[in-house]
């Protein structure tokens, strides 16, 4: 790590400690293969729970809206 690095404002310490977060493109010649961290597995178990959740809600809001009007008594 230089000593610039952790004077940049632009990365954070967290930027600078995760560098599986590299965004950059494959390249042709690049065929290591990518491996998930347990921090990324969690965040991606995370987000399918949320999203299985608000859909799950979402359908309960779309089944309400169109459920036939009660009886008039």
């Amino acid at each position: 790590m230089l000593l610039l690095e952790l004077m940049s404002t632009e990365k954070t310490v967290e930027d600078i400690e995760k560098p599986y977060q590299d965004n950059t493109a494959l390249r042709m010649d690049d065929t290591r293969k990518t491996r998930l961290t347990f921090e990324q597995l969690s965040k991606l178990r995370k987000l399918s729970d949320l999203k299985s959740t608000e859909y799950q809600e979402s359908i309960k809001e779309i089944r309400r809206q169109f459920a036939p009007a009660p009886a008039a008594q």
